[in-house]
């Protein structure tokens, strides 16, 4: 469950953009839709803790944002959330099961092997997994990108923009694989897109 009251964020020489009182339950798959400029990734990284809150609370199965210092911060997030973004972060030059396995290590939570083995299957991708990242084509790492977000099991998905660059064929295959494996690992899931496609899919809306 992630509940925000009265969140606003203020950037320098800007306008303050004031955000609705939301409340997602838990394994809930919502869409964050919105014009440019109107806020969406800077909600998004206020919910997944990449931005420091200014004004109002935001709280995360229980937690609250604004209680947590730097370290407690990062620990939460890479326990509890797993994040997607248009551009993958992969490292090219490791393996696919080297950068899955970096996100248990920067977790602080342990290695599992298994466990990596069981995400690429289900995203079809097990006999990839001694692969370079460089040898994969931009689909095939996109997979990667989204079996690294779901490998700690977190209880919150954040997608930004994962379909924006992507044909009708490719944005419908990602669009199922997010909530197939959200569903699959009960997790909440939330996308900010400018991309209507993807309504077809999941039908929570949250309008900025």
């Amino acid at each position: 469950m992630i509940t925000t009251k009265s969140v606003s964020y203020t950037y320098p020489s800007a306008s303050e953009i004031v955000f609705p009182d939301l409340s997602i339950p838990a394994a809930g798959q919502f869409l964050l839709l919105g014009e440019s400029g109107s806020g969406k990734t800077t909600l998004l990284h206020l919910l997944g803790g990449l931005l420091k809150l200014q004004r109002g609370t935001i709280d995360v199965n229980g937690t609250a944002l604004s209680g947590l210092n730097e370290s407690q911060l990062d620990r939460f997030r890479g326990r509890n959330y797993g994040f997607i973004f248009q551009r993958n972060h992969l490292l090219a030059a490791l393996s696919v099961e080297q950068n899955l396995l970096m996100a248990p290590y920067l977790a602080g939570l342990k290695q599992d092997h298994h466990r990596v083995d069981e995400v690429l299957t289900q995203l079809g991708m097990a006999d990839q997994k001694k692969k370079r990242i460089r040898e994969l084509s931009l689909g095939q790492a996109q997979r990667v990108a989204i079996a690294r977000a779901v490998l700690n099991k977190p209880s919150v998905i954040i997608a930004d923009e994962p379909t924006s660059a992507l044909d009708d064929k490719n944005c419908s295959r990602v669009a199922a694989l997010l909530t197939s494996v959200a569903e699959q690992n009960r997790a909440t899931l939330i996308i900010a897109t400018h991309d209507h496609r993807l309504k077809d899919t999941i039908k929570n809306v949250i309008q900025l």
